[in-house]
């Protein structure tokens, strides 16, 4: 029996011409939810105390990235270390204040994650595709945020994390399952994605639309450091996704061995070590970058 499409409305109600009948039926509780969660984004976003804090969650971006970029100029010039979140914090819980200092951290990685999530319920797009894409990045980077604020806070409360083991054993987990070499491989390409963005968007300059740039002489100095520092971090993770791949591909995890060990295993091509200090060079200014962005991001 074919049933017409007037039949989708309530039972007892008439077809109004223009009214969706399948948006009518969508609870009246989700409708208020969602107003309620823009509402309280609205509110966020209206707040210069929490903007100021979201701020600081760049510098927070930028000491971390700052941080990883040295140890890897150490390691290219003989040294030793963890070129990757662990060895940042390890080198921040050192100094005097360290447990202040990571606990700050936290505190504006948390807010500025926030502040992406307040955007995501505010993020206005006539293209629904393209929204819905753009919700998905956010959503993505403030995963990333709370992925190092909870770092953080691990070792602001004296514990340590071995981002290296995790993704090792990640790895592993996802080889043991039914189809997992070709998920991991997935996984893998995903993350080579997301290192080909950030270094189309350095050469591009796509992230000069996300900052309120002051003319004059500093233009050209903030552009030139975001290039260099986009497509030294797009190395990098293009790196890391390869290393993914390549443990799916051999059914080793222990290739998957994270940054670090994507930034050690530049040292095994040739002129390993003048590669991994440019990349380590560049993933420093990156980090600079991010102390800029702090004042000029649209916020």
């Amino acid at each position: 029996m074919i049933i017409s499409s007037c039949n989708l409305a309530t039972r007892g109600s008439r077809f109004r011409p223009g009214i969706n009948p399948l948006r009518e039926a969508v609870p009246v509780g989700y409708h208020s939810a969602v107003s309620t969660a823009k509402n309280a984004a609205r509110v966020a976003k209206g707040s210069s105390a929490f903007r100021r804090v979201a701020r600081a969650g760049f510098v927070v971006v930028g000491l971390v990235h700052l941080l990883i970029g040295v140890i890897a100029i150490s390691i290219a010039s003989g040294a030793g270390g963890d070129a990757d979140q662990d060895g940042a914090m390890e080198q921040i819980r050192r100094t005097p204040i360290g447990g202040l200092l990571l606990t700050a951290m936290v505190v504006g990685l948390v807010a500025l994650a926030a502040w992406q999530i307040a955007g995501v319920f505010l993020m206005a797009d006539p293209h629904e595709s393209r929204k819905w894409g753009r919700r998905v990045k956010a959503a993505a980077i403030s995963l990333a945020y709370l992925v190092v604020a909870g770092m953080a806070l691990i070792y602001a409360l004296g514990g340590r994390a071995d981002s290296e083991k995790a993704s090792q054993g990640l790895s592993a987990w996802i080889l043991s399952a039914p189809g997992g070499a070709v998920m991991l491989v997935l996984i893998g390409l995903t993350v080579v994605g997301v290192g080909a963005g950030f270094v189309i968007g350095g050469v591009t300059r796509a992230f000069e639309r996300e900052l309120r740039l002051p003319a004059g002489a500093v233009r050209p100095g903030v552009l030139t450091f975001g290039v260099i520092g986009y497509i030294a971090k797009g190395v990098a993770v293009i790196v890391t996704g390869v290393l993914v791949v390549a443990a799916a591909w051999t059914r080793d995890p222990e290739k998957a061995a994270g940054l670090d060990g994507a930034l050690h295993s530049l040292m095994a091509l040739p002129y390993g070590r003048a590669l991994l200090w440019l990349v380590g060079a560049g993933l420093a200014v990156y980090g600079i970058f991010c102390f800029v962005r702090a004042r000029l991001a649209r916020m």
